[in-house]
């Protein structure tokens, strides 16, 4: 059964935290507050635990699951060709909405879905979150909805989509917005906008003039 935790009670918070850790390190799924909306997580190392959340979600391997990162020191663990332009990004919007694509460490022995040597990556700004991440290290984590269902702004909704296939729930409280965070291609030399979400191109150029927008 799941157990779910109140993290405005500090009490209820430590538990949940250490709980919530326990079920990452025994592959089981979680669900966590972000800056955006709700997440379902699972350990990035754990192949069963990733195909666990895809699974919960109904969701293929096609949409592999991006990575949440307590720390912008972690990418040097995790990605290569890493521009001074994504360093740039980094340091700005870091933490925060913006999600990174970028080639990941081809010594990596993750199954995130099929992501042709590429991962989404992020750094919430969240406390809860970064507290867990800094504890358990990347975590594969993806919106805590059942594929084509509204992205949840709180647990209460998150736990009706996904119920008992998630072993803990952190309640955080809603979430300030349900704008889900951009992605910004940094593979190539020049920076590619992906998905306009939390933060506008317009914005994202203030760091990066070059800043490309697909079309």
């Amino acid at each position: 059964m799941a157990r779910r935790y109140d993290c405005s009670d500090a009490t209820d918070r430590a538990t949940g935290l250490r709980e919530a850790a326990s079920a990452v390190r025994r592959g089981e799924l979680v669900v966590l507050p972000t800056d955006t909306v709700y997440g379902i997580g699972a350990d990035a190392f754990s192949a069963e635990a990733v195909g666990d959340l895809l699974e919960a979600k109904g969701r293929g391997r096609g949409m592999p699951s991006p990575v949440l990162v307590g720390s912008p020191n972690t990418l040097h663990g995790l990605v290569t060709d890493f521009s001074e332009l994504a360093w740039e990004l980094v340091d700005a919007f870091w933490p925060g909405a913006l999600t990174l694509v970028a080639r990941h460490q081809p010594s990596l022995t993750w199954d995130l879905g099929e992501t042709r040597g590429t991962v989404a990556v992020r750094m919430p700004l969240h406390p809860v979150a970064i507290e867990l991440l800094t504890d358990v290290g990347p975590m594969a984590v993806s919106s805590a909805n059942l594929t084509g269902h509204p992205s949840p702004q709180d647990c209460d909704a998150a736990q009706e989509m996904l119920g008992d296939a998630v072993s803990v729930y952190l309640d955080g409280g809603p979430t300030p917005a349900a704008v889900p965070s951009s992605i910004v291609d940094v593979t190539g030399k020049i920076p590619v906008l992906l998905r306009e979400g939390a933060l506008g191109a317009d914005e994202l150029r203030k760091v990066v003039p070059e800043l490309k927008v697909a079309n």
